[in-house]
């Protein structure tokens, strides 16, 4: 680099190479060799460093010369810093000569070492400082050195720590066989806290036991344990193996809130099952990410079991971490201090300190404080970044105007086209900075960073703050996005030069992808970091939260997690809703990533189907995005759907989020607002406590044994009381999740005799109330005693209870209508009546109205009563049995639901008002109950029966019991109307015309009429008065009419341009309800299916409609089973299948039936291709046949299954009869190839489609959710890609039966497979054996 050496390293040219020698062993994974050339690296060279006895001794000996001992004291300069004190060699000054002086120097220098070592006054050791090289030198001394410096400082150590140490084992022990908190050790940086903790690691074997496993992590030190998700993760891994236990699923270790709930339980595993003590040691809890300006520490357990201990330290002072525990830890006894040494103490440790760490490296140069800057500092908030590479470091260095400047201060770079930091520089950087830097594993990566928390706030506050800090990140921002790679010239002015000079910096390039497979994870992580911090947010904006590329390289390469974080870190700072709009969609993407794993065409399908809506009100961000999607799904090599619209439900709605456990079902839920937490009880006895605000699980709260049946929430939301199948009660802390005590409710162990149904709690007496069938008990929250007992009539059980604070009585209503009164204090009966209202009617639920003190009763034949103490009287009837009822905050209103018919109603309570409503039966619905019942909004549900609605001011929580996973919403987004409103369509009974401008569906509330439903408006446009039940619609474009097949038997065809012409089909019989309809291709059959019985009628042109004729045929099945589903073929062919999978085809013209193959299950759709050639059956079990008209046999069997599916809703074929479209009630859509089979694609669309309607590239398909399905298929290839399409499924497989390759292996005498024997076993209408192209 044409610098001279002896100015650059300051006469450490000898020792700096021998050190580069020593690095080049360490990081090389081969053979060294090392060459010598010339004398370089052998001559003796002047000692950089004099102690201070040395130096007097060399003084004295040159005292007879006063000119040498004058050129000695100019060379070197007295280090007052230095323990003990000690001379500096001195670089010479700028354009000094100095190698004559150098050589005189060692000369001087080499005598009177001499002439003391004669005398005796120094020894051996130090005579050869003067006389022998570098180079033998440290390779003797270097090994024997650091020897003695290992064993002294353990020595110091152990004189700091033995007293703590004493006291910590002694608690230890104490808390080893009962529930106690965590232990906390703090003390300012530097105090020795690290030290302690490996020590105590040292010591459990004789604390403890010598089977005890300890677990220590030192936090911060590699990415893993910077990281909450990826420490808990690793300490899971290593607690399940240390123990034999089962480790944690791939679908637990896919949500950082699942393996939080895996964490608390095993905690609890390790415990009961009575295993050897298990002691966690967290260093540093500084350094973990998620724990620095936290509200809570969500997977920090508050309360270890019975051999479990935890032990954490954190620093005092500034940070804020010691602050965060304490919040969360609350117990004083669990906080150690660790003190600063005495003064004897001190000296005592200095007499034990090695040599080596007596001397004071020489203070940095210029360029180590320009070094620093960049070396990212981890207790730095926001404490993302790790640290920087030693090549990005050069580079970064490269970039940098002022240090180049520096550098070239009194010289030219020796090259015209390129610059540089002169690496030999670098060297010299690493030395002077070694003592202070951690190297850190980080991604593959070794990684520098500060070592020392006290340097890292000194170099923040000096050279990070202010206009300093941005300028620091935009030189990284500038790196990491590659923007001066790849031969891009970077303007500077040199000090010598005087004029900008345009050059290379050579630094790396920085793509997105190394490779088709491996990510650039340093630029993925670092450059939204510092593009923030720098200023750059439009920058940030386009280039990295506007990116497809970005979005969909970041989630490939480290998950929806780091994916999200990447928008938590960035959102606040930036005042862009369509940030937020992205942000929440991304949210919205869990469940499909859960289930597929993260795909790029799954990322782009989901963003591209729930932004579509914005891309024209947004286009500067969201439409850029959906613009790249459109453009990758183009050139997109595999089978793929490309949505052409919006149809998953879009960012801004009511939906708040998204959780799922580690448990089972949820069984109870409850709100505690005050201190936004839910509570939550599972069927395996688990209540998990969430923080709303964080979505996280706080606490597992674990000791029932049993379902857990109610949970109630009071004291402002800080304690709760939980009820089990186990008959206790047990009431929880919410805070610190401790149990405060366990009542054993009574009860026998007998399985029938029903349990606990019924919390009441009295906060203002301090009693809580439970009911079962046949007992009421009251207990004192305070002390656990039993306050009173009623026991009730087991020959006739209580059904509803309600406590009326009010009167303050209990009341109570048996299953033969009996209404009893007790005092709430003693648990006296004060009266009992008969129901007048009810006769012959089971209570089924209840509600209490405390303002006015009664109770309001559903019974099993519909009726709803209102029952007091003196009377009852009946408010409504309904025609099901009443399954819910709900009363407003302020008492006015009351909500009823029936859910066998989807049927209920709104009542004023105080006046006469109500409307009749449809009750959430499997999704929740909101309704407008000041428009006369309007309803408002559907919410998706969970992909199970929603069983459990808890609602917590504006925030409602939906769950089901056969699901882990739950909804929260917040109503009050549900009247936003930031897109078009989704038809509000559950029955799956709908139509669509006009190329999907236009939907029908029955009528909410009223199915005896069509709601015609404007899809661009998102508003009901009309609608149709059918007079009766509708059963099915068709619809027949071409045609341009509406069938609506009636529960009475009738046919209603309505003209769809035209409201006056109204066509009437009657029925063959009377009260005879429809089944299903079908229309031919052509539309010039139509084909009404009845239980048994199928009409023809023929559709003519006519003016100014079409005329209906017929029925042309009409046929029987003589079957007892019913018909599930129909089509009909031009030419008079029916084909039609039955409830038991029975399957035929029926020549109208010939009367002629001819039986096909069976399905295992109900049919659920059979769909005739466009020529009328093939045939398409689905059934329950999701199995598919494609069937050959001519041979009357199925050609394919396919076949797809996994953990979520259901069965088939409907099928179509393509346009051009190339794939078959398949919906499924698992809420996914399946594309085969006609050709051979084969599966294509799957894609999840989050809803049930209601059926599919092919277009010229694709289909149309209404979904359940309310939004239209508009997509295009796109295969490149003739024959399906060889891209598996269930690659990233966790379990799923699809086979395939090919016929006539059965029928070749049969013909060629092939023995039959093993498949084939057992099949004819099996319960199938089959005996063909299979042939698996793939299972997963």
């Amino acid at each position: 680099w044409g610098i001279r050496n002896t100015e650059v390293t300051d006469l450490l040219t000898t020792e700096l190479c021998l050190e580069e020698v020593d690095w080049c062993w360490k990081t090389s994974i081969g053979p060294a060799f090392v060459a010598l050339i010339g004398d370089q690296y052998g001559p003796c060279v002047i000692p950089s460093r004099i102690d201070e006895k040395e130096w007097e001794v060399l003084r004295a000996r040159l005292t007879a010369r006063p000119s040498d001992l004058e050129l000695v004291a100019r060379h070197f300069r007295r280090d007052e810093n230095a323990v003990p004190l000690t001379y500096i060699l001195q670089a010479p000054g700028t354009g000094e000569a100095c190698e004559p002086e150098e050589a005189t120097l060692t000369s001087v220098l080499r005598s009177g070492a001499q002439e003391a070592r004669r005398l005796g006054l120094i020894t051996q050791e130090q005579w050869q400082r003067y006389h022998r090289s570098e180079r033998k030198k440290k390779k003797e001394g270097r090994k024997e050195g650091r020897k003695e410096g290992r064993k002294e400082e353990r020595v110091c150590v152990c004189v700091c720590v033995c007293e703590l140490l004493a006291r910590l084992g002694q608690q230890l022990r104490h808390d080893d066989s009962k529930q106690h908190t965590p232990l906390v050790l703090f003390g300012p940086p530097g105090i020795g806290k690290t030290a302690l903790m490996c020590k105590l690691a040292e010591q459990m074997p004789r604390l403890l036991g010598h089977k005890t496993v300890t677990v220590l992590r030192l936090l911060g030190t590699s990415q893993m344990s910077s990281d909450a998700r990826g420490l808990l993760k690793s300490v899971c891994f290593q607690v399940c193996l240390a123990y034999g236990l089962p480790l944690p699923p791939a679908q637990v270790l896919d949500a950082h809130t699942r393996v939080v709930q895996f964490f608390h339980t095993l905690l609890h595993t390790v415990s009961c099952r009575n295993f050897e003590s298990l002691v966690l040691l967290l260093d540093a809890m500084d350094d973990v990410d998620s724990v620095r300006h936290a509200r809570r520490v969500p997977w920090l357990p508050l309360n270890c079991p019975p051999r479990v201990h935890l032990i954490l330290s954190a620093c005092s002072g500034a940070l804020g971490v010691l602050d965060t525990l304490q919040r969360v830890l609350l117990d004083p006894e669990a906080y150690w201090e660790v003190k600063p040494l005495s003064g004897n103490q001190r000296q005592e440790m200095i007499q034990h300190l090695p040599a080596w760490a007596k001397k004071r490296e020489p203070l940095p140069h210029q360029e180590v404080m320009a070094a620093v800057n960049y070396v990212p500092q981890s207790p730095t908030p926001p404490p993302f970044r790790h640290g920087l590479s030693e090549a990005e470091l050069k580079d970064v260095l490269s970039l940098d105007d002022e240090v180049l400047q520096a550098v070239y201060r009194d010289w030219t770079p020796p090259s015209k086209e390129l610059l540089r930091f002169p690496p030999l520089l670098w060297v010299r950087l690493r030395r002077d900075l070694g003592y202070y830097l951690a190297r850190r594993p980080v991604d593959g990566f070794t990684l520098l960073a500060i070592a020392h928390r006290q340097l890292v706030e000194v170099v923040r506050e000096r050279y990070l703050s202010g206009s300093e800090r941005a300028k620091r990140h935009g030189v990284l921002a500038d790196f990491f996005s590659g923007t001066w790679s790849q031969g891009t010239k970077k303007l500077i002015t040199l000090p010598l030069v005087g004029k900008p000079l345009n050059l290379d910096r050579k630094v790396a390039p920085q793509p997105l992808w190394f490779s088709d497979t491996v990510a650039n994870l340093r630029k993925l992580k670092e450059l939204p970091y510092h593009l923030l911090h720098s200023g750059r947010l439009e920058e940030l904006k386009q280039e990295v939260l506007g990116s497809m590329s970005w979005i969909s390289c970041r989630g490939i390469s480290g998950g929806i997690e780091d994916l999200l974080d990447d928008f938590d870190l960035c959102a606040p700072h930036l005042d862009s809703p369509e940030v937020g709009l992205v942000h929440e969609a991304l949210q919205l993407c869990r469940p499909a990533v859960e289930l597929r794993g993260m795909e790029r065409s799954l990322l782009y399908t989901e963003l591209l189907a729930r932004l579509h809506f914005f891309a024209t009100s947004h286009p500067a961000l969201v439409g850029q995005l959906c613009q790249q999607a459109q453009s990758w799904f183009q050139l997109c090599a595999h089978p793929v759907l490309v949505p052409l619209g919006g149809f998953l439900q879009p960012p801004g709605g009511p939906l708040r989020a998204t959780l799922s456990g580690c448990h089972k079902g949820i069984t109870a839920m409850a709100w505690g607002m005050e201190e936004k937490l839910l509570v939550i009880g599972t069927q395996d006895g688990i209540i998990a406590v969430w923080d709303m605000e964080e979505q996280h699980v706080i606490h597992m709260l674990t000791g029932h044994t049993g379902e857990v049946r109610c949970v109630k929430v009071f004291a402002k939301g800080t304690l709760a009381i939980s009820a089990s199948k186990d008959y206790t009660l047990r009431l929880w802390n919410l805070l610190t999740g401790q149990e405060k005590f366990t009542i054993w409710d009574g009860g026998s162990k007998n399985p029938t005799e029903p349990q606990i149904w019924s919390l009441h709690v009295d906060e203002a007496h301090k009693v809580v109330y439970s009911a079962s069938a046949s007992k009421i008990n009251a207990w004192n929250l305070e002390t656990a005693e039993p306050v009173f007992h009623i026991l009730g009539d087991a020959s006739d059980p209580w059904m509803c209870m309600a406590m009326l604070a009010s009167q303050a009585t209990l009341l109570t209503v048996s299953r033969d209508g009996v209404v009893s009164l007790w005092s709430s204090a003693t648990g006296k009966l004060q009266g009992q009546q008969h129901m007048s209202s009810i006769k012959e009617e089971t209570p089924t639920c209840a509600v209490s109205v405390q303002k006015q003190g009664k109770l309001v009763t559903g019974f099993s034949n519909g009726s709803i009563s209102l029952v007091s103490s003196k009377e009852d009287r009946l408010l409504e009837k309904l025609p099901d049995a009443v399954r819910f009822l709900v009363v407003s905050e302020d008492e006015s209103l009351l909500a009823a639901g029936s859910i066998k018919l989807s049927f209920g109603v709104v009542r004023k309570l105080i006046g006469t008002r109500r409307c009749q409503i449809c009750p959430p039966v499997l999704l929740p619905q909101v309704w407008s109950l000041s428009e006369q019942g309007t309803l408002l909004d559907i919410l998706e549900g969970v992909g199970a029966p929603v069983s459990l609605l808890a609602r917590g001011g504006a925030l409602v929580a939906s769950a089901s019991l056969q699901s882990s996973s739950f909804k929260v919403w917040d109503l009050s987004n549900a009247h936003r109307s930031r897109v078009p409103a989704p038809f509000l369509d559950r029955t799956g009974l709908t139509a669509v015309s006009h190329n999907g401008s236009y939907v029908y569906f029955p009528k909410i509330g009223d199915k005896s009429k069509v709601t015609i439903w404007d899809l661009a408006e998102g508003e009901e446009q009309d609608s149709l008065d059918a007079s009766s039940e509708v059963r099915c619609l068709e619809v027949a474009e071409q045609r341009e009419l509406l069938f609506t097949g009636l529960v009475s038997g009738v046919v209603l065809v309505f003209p769809l341009n035209s409201r006056q012409d109204v066509i009437c089909i009657p029925p063959p019989e009377a009260r005879k309800a429809i089944h299903c309809m079908s229309l031919s291709k052509c539309e010039d059959h139509l084909a009404i299916a009845y239980d048994n019985m199928v009409l023809v009628l023929d559709i003519a042109p006519g003016d100014p409609c079409p005329v209906i004729n017929g029925p042309r045929y009409t046929f029987y099945t003589q079957l007892p089973e019913t018909i599930s589903s129909v089509a009909i073929l031009t030419d008079y062919r029916v084909i039609y299948s039955m409830t038991n999978g029975d399957l035929f085809l029926y020549e109208c013209a010939n009367s002629k039936t001819f039986p096909l193959e069976a399905h295992r299950s109900r049919v659920a759709c059979v769909e005739v291709s466009h020529k009328e050639q093939l045939v398409v059956s689905g059934s329950e079990d999701a199995l598919l046949r494609l069937w050959d008209l001519q041979a009357r046999k199925w050609k394919f069997e396919m076949s797809y299954t996994s953990s979520y599916c259901r069965g088939v809703q409907c099928a179509c074929f393509s346009k051009d009869d190339k794939y078959v479209y398949v919906g499924l009630k698992d809420r996914s859509i399946l594309v085969w190839s006609v050709l051979d089979g084969t599966l294509l694609t799957v894609q999840f669309v989050h809803a049930v489609v209601n059926r599919i309607i092919p277009t010229t590239s694709g289909f149309i398909a209404p979904s359940r959710h309310g939004y239209l399905i508009r997509e295009r298929f796109q295969c490149l290839s003739a024959r399906a890609s060889q891209q598996d399409p269930l690659r990233n499924f966790k379990k799923a497989v699809w086979m395939v039966k090919s016929r006539q390759r059965e029928e070749l292996v049969a013909a060629a005498g092939a023995p039959r497979d093993l498949e084939s024997e057992s099949a004819q076993g099996n319960e199938t209408k089959s005996n063909k054996s299979s042939q698996v192209c793939l299972i997963v």
